[in-house]
Protein backbone atom coordinates (compact mmCIF):
# COMPACT_ATOMS: atom_id res chain seq x y z
CA UNK A 1 0.00 0.00 0.00
CA UNK A 2 3.00 2.30 -0.55
CA UNK A 3 1.86 5.23 -2.71
CA UNK A 4 -1.80 4.63 -1.93
CA UNK A 5 -1.17 4.73 1.81
CA UNK A 6 0.86 7.93 1.51
CA UNK A 7 -1.95 9.54 -0.47
CA UNK A 8 -4.47 8.39 2.15
CA UNK A 9 -2.47 10.03 4.91
CA UNK A 10 -2.51 13.31 3.02
CA UNK A 11 -6.24 12.98 2.51
CA UNK A 12 -6.66 12.87 6.28
CA UNK A 13 -5.64 16.52 6.25
CA UNK A 14 -8.99 17.48 4.75
CA UNK A 15 -11.43 15.13 6.38
CA UNK A 16 -14.14 15.88 9.09
CA UNK A 17 -12.27 17.82 9.78
CA UNK A 18 -8.74 17.53 9.66
CA UNK A 19 -7.21 20.56 8.05
CA UNK A 20 -5.11 23.31 9.55
CA UNK A 21 -5.02 23.78 13.31
CA UNK A 22 -6.32 26.95 14.96
CA UNK A 23 -5.51 28.27 18.43
CA UNK A 24 -8.67 30.25 18.89
CA UNK A 25 -11.84 29.70 20.86
CA UNK A 26 -14.36 32.35 19.79
CA UNK A 27 -17.14 33.36 22.11
CA UNK A 28 -20.80 32.80 21.36
CA UNK A 29 -22.64 35.48 19.46
CA UNK A 30 -25.92 35.41 21.37
CA UNK A 31 -29.09 36.37 19.64
CA UNK A 32 -32.17 37.79 21.30
CA UNK A 33 -35.72 36.72 21.90
CA UNK A 34 -36.91 34.09 19.47
CA UNK A 35 -33.46 33.17 18.20
CA UNK A 36 -32.24 32.36 21.72
CA UNK A 37 -35.30 30.18 22.22
CA UNK A 38 -34.75 28.41 18.90
CA UNK A 39 -31.11 27.64 19.68
CA UNK A 40 -32.05 26.40 23.16
CA UNK A 41 -34.59 24.05 21.59
CA UNK A 42 -32.08 22.81 19.04
CA UNK A 43 -29.53 22.11 21.78
CA UNK A 44 -32.10 20.20 23.82
CA UNK A 45 -33.14 18.09 20.84
CA UNK A 46 -29.50 17.47 19.89
CA UNK A 47 -28.60 15.81 23.20
CA UNK A 48 -27.61 12.16 22.84
CA UNK A 49 -25.82 9.85 20.42
CA UNK A 50 -25.75 9.96 16.61
CA UNK A 51 -24.26 7.61 13.99
CA UNK A 52 -23.59 7.64 10.26
CA UNK A 53 -26.37 5.96 8.31
CA UNK A 54 -23.77 4.39 6.00
CA UNK A 55 -20.15 4.97 4.96
CA UNK A 56 -19.82 8.50 3.65
CA UNK A 57 -17.78 9.82 0.75
CA UNK A 58 -16.14 13.24 0.67
CA UNK A 59 -14.02 15.00 -1.92
CA UNK A 60 -10.39 15.29 -0.93
CA UNK A 61 -7.17 16.27 -2.69
CA UNK A 62 -4.29 14.14 -3.90
CA UNK A 63 -0.80 15.60 -3.44
CA UNK A 64 -0.96 16.87 -7.04
CA UNK A 65 -4.18 18.77 -6.30
CA UNK A 66 -6.53 16.41 -8.11
CA UNK A 67 -9.75 15.32 -6.41
CA UNK A 68 -10.06 11.86 -4.88
CA UNK A 69 -12.91 10.28 -2.86
CA UNK A 70 -12.39 9.85 0.87
CA UNK A 71 -14.46 7.39 2.93
CA UNK A 72 -15.48 7.57 6.60
CA UNK A 73 -18.07 6.77 9.24
CA UNK A 74 -18.89 9.01 12.22
CA UNK A 75 -20.17 8.56 15.75
CA UNK A 76 -21.14 11.76 17.54
CA UNK A 77 -22.27 12.54 21.08
CA UNK A 78 -23.67 15.90 22.21
CA UNK A 79 -23.76 16.60 25.94
CA UNK A 80 -24.85 19.45 28.20
CA UNK A 81 -22.76 22.63 28.34
CA UNK A 82 -22.06 22.34 24.61
CA UNK A 83 -19.58 19.49 25.05
CA UNK A 84 -19.19 17.03 22.18
CA UNK A 85 -17.35 13.81 21.37
CA UNK A 86 -16.67 12.66 17.80
CA UNK A 87 -15.16 9.43 16.52
CA UNK A 88 -14.30 9.06 12.84
CA UNK A 89 -13.18 5.82 11.19
CA UNK A 90 -11.49 6.30 7.83
CA UNK A 91 -11.55 3.50 5.26
CA UNK A 92 -9.76 2.69 2.04
CA UNK A 93 -12.96 1.52 0.32
CA UNK A 94 -16.52 2.87 -0.15
CA UNK A 95 -18.11 0.05 1.89
CA UNK A 96 -15.99 0.65 4.99
CA UNK A 97 -14.55 -2.87 4.87
CA UNK A 98 -10.88 -1.79 5.03
CA UNK A 99 -10.49 0.59 8.01
CA UNK A 100 -7.28 2.59 8.11
CA UNK A 101 -7.49 4.86 11.14
CA UNK A 102 -9.72 5.92 14.01
CA UNK A 103 -9.68 9.57 15.05
CA UNK A 104 -11.30 10.66 18.31
CA UNK A 105 -11.78 14.26 19.34
CA UNK A 106 -13.68 15.95 22.16
CA UNK A 107 -14.30 19.54 23.03
CA UNK A 108 -16.93 22.25 22.79
CA UNK A 109 -19.31 23.74 20.24
CA UNK A 110 -19.67 27.50 19.83
CA UNK A 111 -22.94 28.65 18.28
CA UNK A 112 -22.51 31.61 15.94
CA UNK A 113 -26.02 32.37 14.68
CA UNK A 114 -28.30 31.28 11.82
CA UNK A 115 -26.95 29.72 8.64
CA UNK A 116 -28.87 30.58 5.45
CA UNK A 117 -28.85 27.05 3.99
CA UNK A 118 -32.18 26.10 5.66
CA UNK A 119 -34.60 27.49 8.26
CA UNK A 120 -33.27 26.49 11.67
CA UNK A 121 -29.73 25.76 10.46
CA UNK A 122 -27.01 27.23 12.67
CA UNK A 123 -23.38 28.20 12.19
CA UNK A 124 -21.37 26.22 14.73
CA UNK A 125 -17.63 26.17 15.45
CA UNK A 126 -16.23 22.88 16.75
CA UNK A 127 -13.15 23.27 18.96
CA UNK A 128 -11.22 20.16 20.06
CA UNK A 129 -10.06 21.59 23.38
CA UNK A 130 -10.14 18.33 25.38
CA UNK A 131 -9.09 15.27 23.34
CA UNK A 132 -7.42 14.55 20.01
CA UNK A 133 -6.40 10.93 19.53
CA UNK A 134 -5.30 8.78 16.58
CA UNK A 135 -5.38 4.96 16.34
CA UNK A 136 -3.88 3.13 13.32
CA UNK A 137 -6.13 0.28 12.21
CA UNK A 138 -3.91 -1.07 9.41
CA UNK A 139 -0.24 -2.08 9.59
CA UNK A 140 0.65 -0.09 6.49
CA UNK A 141 -0.80 3.04 8.05
CA UNK A 142 1.08 2.48 11.31
CA UNK A 143 4.31 1.98 9.32
CA UNK A 144 3.75 5.24 7.51
CA UNK A 145 3.13 7.17 10.74
CA UNK A 146 6.39 5.78 12.09
CA UNK A 147 8.13 7.46 9.16
CA UNK A 148 6.37 10.84 9.16
CA UNK A 149 5.22 11.29 12.78
CA UNK A 150 7.77 9.56 14.98
CA UNK A 151 9.23 12.53 16.85
CA UNK A 152 7.63 12.93 20.26
CA UNK A 153 5.57 9.75 20.00
CA UNK A 154 5.92 6.10 20.96
CA UNK A 155 6.18 3.70 18.01
CA UNK A 156 2.85 3.59 16.20
CA UNK A 157 1.21 0.14 16.30
CA UNK A 158 -2.13 -1.21 15.11
CA UNK A 159 -5.03 -0.68 17.56
CA UNK A 160 -2.87 1.37 19.94
CA UNK A 161 -4.20 4.95 20.33
CA UNK A 162 -1.92 7.88 20.93
CA UNK A 163 -2.88 11.39 21.99
CA UNK A 164 -1.82 14.17 19.65
CA UNK A 165 -3.66 16.78 21.73
CA UNK A 166 -1.63 19.94 22.13
CA UNK A 167 1.30 18.42 20.23
CA UNK A 168 2.87 18.98 16.86
CA UNK A 169 1.58 16.40 14.37
CA UNK A 170 2.79 17.04 10.85
CA UNK A 171 0.34 14.73 9.02
CA UNK A 172 -2.62 16.82 10.26
CA UNK A 173 -0.84 20.17 10.25
CA UNK A 174 -1.18 20.51 14.02
CA UNK A 175 1.17 22.81 15.91
CA UNK A 176 2.17 22.47 19.53
CA UNK A 177 -0.08 24.34 21.94
CA UNK A 178 -2.99 24.86 19.50
CA UNK A 179 -6.53 23.49 19.41
CA UNK A 180 -7.96 22.10 16.20
CA UNK A 181 -11.09 24.00 15.11
CA UNK A 182 -13.63 23.79 12.28
CA UNK A 183 -16.16 26.37 11.03
CA UNK A 184 -19.17 24.13 10.35
CA UNK A 185 -22.96 24.14 10.49
CA UNK A 186 -25.68 22.13 12.24
CA UNK A 187 -29.17 21.43 10.91
CA UNK A 188 -31.49 19.19 12.90
CA UNK A 189 -34.61 17.72 11.30
CA UNK A 190 -36.40 15.15 13.44
CA UNK A 191 -34.03 12.24 14.06
CA UNK A 192 -31.65 13.35 11.31
CA UNK A 193 -28.62 15.51 12.11
CA UNK A 194 -26.95 17.29 9.19
CA UNK A 195 -23.54 18.94 9.23
CA UNK A 196 -21.90 20.80 6.40
CA UNK A 197 -20.95 19.05 3.17
CA UNK A 198 -17.28 19.19 2.27
CA UNK A 199 -16.48 21.86 -0.28
CA UNK A 200 -16.43 20.29 -3.75
CA UNK A 201 -12.81 21.31 -4.31
CA UNK A 202 -11.70 19.52 -1.14
CA UNK A 203 -11.09 22.59 1.02
CA UNK A 204 -11.44 22.09 4.75
CA UNK A 205 -13.53 24.23 7.10
CA UNK A 206 -10.51 26.07 8.45
CA UNK A 207 -11.73 29.65 8.00
CA UNK A 208 -15.04 31.52 8.11
CA UNK A 209 -14.79 31.93 4.33
CA UNK A 210 -14.58 28.13 3.96
CA UNK A 211 -17.59 27.43 6.18
CA UNK A 212 -19.79 24.92 4.29
CA UNK A 213 -22.67 26.12 2.12
CA UNK A 214 -24.53 22.81 1.75
CA UNK A 215 -25.57 19.76 3.76
CA UNK A 216 -23.71 16.48 4.28
CA UNK A 217 -25.40 13.07 4.44
CA UNK A 218 -27.07 13.06 7.88
CA UNK A 219 -26.34 11.22 11.07
CA UNK A 220 -29.23 9.28 12.57
CA UNK A 221 -30.19 9.22 16.24
CA UNK A 222 -28.83 6.10 17.93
Amino acid sequence: MGKGMRATLLLLLVMTGIGSAAAQTPGNQSGRGGMETDVAQIKQALLGNWDSIAPEVRPSRNPDGSIKPFYLKRTFKYQPADRFELEVVNSADPNGAIPLARIRIAGHMHWQGPHPIAPGAQKVDFVADEIYEVTPLAQGFADLLNKVAAAGYAPWTVNAPQSIFGKSFLPFGLKEGTNFMEYDLVYLRGDLLFWGARNVDGRGFDTEQNRPTNLQIPLVRK
